[in-house]
């Protein structure tokens, strides 16, 4: 018997039968949200999704304002597509007043009575936001298990919260997904941008990928505000947000994954402490760190540094790449590392927007470099950079990739936002060094502002590209077919 503090029975089913509009003949989904274009990674989540003949969870991860909402509304408008009736389709926002308090098994049960499902009827239950539930990991186990006939997906933004106890209390029942912030190629495509600034040479040619750009300042200017708020597709889609990036997204993608998406959960209680720790490495990402200086700076101990990286980086807010030597060997006891913004656009988010020529351009333009790669988890592991002695010297590379089999050296990049760099060839004394030891697979790479070409030093070939087609190169061969 319902107490008269519970919300009633009628009001949940009402909000229920509002957030499902297409229940009613002829709806559905919001048309905004159609009309939105589909990530790259939608085929694949949608093909994971429609496979029924495995009896598990989807669980949809990724940081905040990256499209996870709307992939599981185009999701619902495939399904519609396919003939699935509506009625057998719930989405369920978690974050949603009404749904407090409620199991997930009691707003299933509730929807299968609304509707009157009978037994072993195949149905579709979507969760998004789950993490508003306390033990929803629990809950969606019992549910895969207690339900065979009806498909669950989930999706939440406590990025390192969910990944955590999917891991631990999923296993052998939930399959990941995770979804990264836009890549530069999908940024072009959501802005409209992608068929008047880039030409696949492959379509004309019919060799390997290969991408040019009729109109590198235009193609500049997009890069550029890809860099200050691209990587999120409401900003890219809502001119509002567009504007002011920092007032309409800070407080989600900073804010509650930092001092409400559960950090205690990897033992860090000193949430004031991990914001300002973010703040300083968000504002240099790129740049090379050591955990020793770092605490001497910050008076923070090295093992609570260490808990405050492993967090953010399973947030999805950071990525550390490690530091090998000219003969592509890792540092055995490696006391440096980089840090990178998963997202360049989180900077500008904090900090403000950059220009073309700032200062922090060249490490947002190496940031945006690395944040296109980490679209591919296996390719992403095999990259390092590269720094040691030679003489007095200290040279370096910014990316080397090295072969999973063979630990040899397969490509090295050297990201410059400049022009200058083809007239100042001394200044690639590393990337020389490295290429004249190791046989690279590929010809070393050099990239520009605008430039485009090839040059000879001292025997070896080097490519000149501009950064903003090597982000969209990076990018679109990746999700090829996406």
């Amino acid at each position: 018997m319902a107490t008269r503090l519970e919300i009633p029975r009628h009001e949940v089913q009402r909000r229920l039968a509002t957030d499902n509009p297409w229940w009613r003949a002829g709806q559905g989904i919001d048309a905004e949200e159609a009309a939105w274009p589909r990530r790259a990674y939608f085929p694949q989540f949608a093909q994971l999704t429609l496979d029924t003949s495995v009896r598990r969870a989807v669980v949809l991860i990724g940081p905040r304002r990256v499209g996870k909402t709307v992939m599981l509304k185009h999701l619902v408008a495939l399904l519609l597509a396919e003939k699935v009736a509506g009625t057998q389709v719930l989405f369920l926002s978690l974050d949603t007043p009404l749904y407090s308090g409620r199991s997930l098994e009691s707003l299933v049960q509730l929807f299968v009575d609304l509707q009157q499902h009978g037994a072993g009827r195949p149905l579709w239950v979507l969760f998004d936001e789950v993490q508003y539930l306390k033990d929803w990991e629990v809950h969606l186990k019992s549910l895969v298990d207690t339900y065979p006939h009806i498909r669950f997906v989930a999706s939440g933004s406590a990025a390192a919260a969910l990944r955590m106890k999917s891991r631990e209390s999923g296993a052998g029942r939930f399959t990941e997904f995770i979804l990264p912030p836009l890549t530069f190629a999908e940024y072009l495509r959501f802005a409209g941008q992608e068929d008047s600034l880039v030409v696949d040479l492959a379509d004309t040619d019919g060799g390997a990928p290969r991408y040019h750009t009729p109109d590198i300042h235009g193609l500049n200017a997009e890069f550029v505000n890809y860099l200050n708020y691209g990587g999120f597709p409401e900003a890219v889609m809502n001119p509002v947000v567009r504007a002011n990036p920092a007032r309409f997204l800070r407080q989600d993608i900073v804010d509650k994954v930092l001092l409400k998406d559960l950090p205690s959960l990897y033992g860090i209680g000193d949430t004031q402490e991990l914001n300002r720790f973010f703040n300083v490495l968000a504002f240099n990402t790129g740049n090379e760190i050591g955990l020793e200086d770092l605490s001497k700076h910050a008076g923070i101990s090295k093992t609570k540094l260490s808990d405050y990286l492993e967090y953010l980086e399973a947030a999805f807010l950071i990525r550390r790449v490690h530091r090998i030597d000219d003969n592509a060997l890792r540092m055995l006891r490696a006391r440096t590392f980089k840090v990178y913004l998963t997202n360049p656009s989180i900077r500008a988010a904090l900090f403000g927007m950059v220009m073309a020529d700032d200062e922090a351009m060249g490490n947002l333009a190496e940031t945006a470099v690395w944040s296109q790669w980490l679209h591919s988890a296996q390719v992403s592991r095999s990259l390092h950079y590269a720094r040691w002695k030679a003489g007095r010297q200290d040279l370096e590379v910014d990316i080397v990739s090295l072969d999973p089999r063979t630990e040899k050296p397969r490509f090295a990049v050297e990201i410059k936002w400049s022009d200058r760099i083809p007239t100042a060839l001394n200044e690639l004394r590393g990337l020389h060094a490295l290429a004249s030891k190791n046989l690279l697979t590929r010809m070393p790479l050099v990239t520009t502002r605008t430039h485009t070409g090839k040059t000879t030093l001292d025997g070896i070939e080097i490519e000149f590209m501009p950064v903003a087609l090597h982000c969209y190169t990076i990018a679109r061969n990746l999700l090829r077919g996406g």
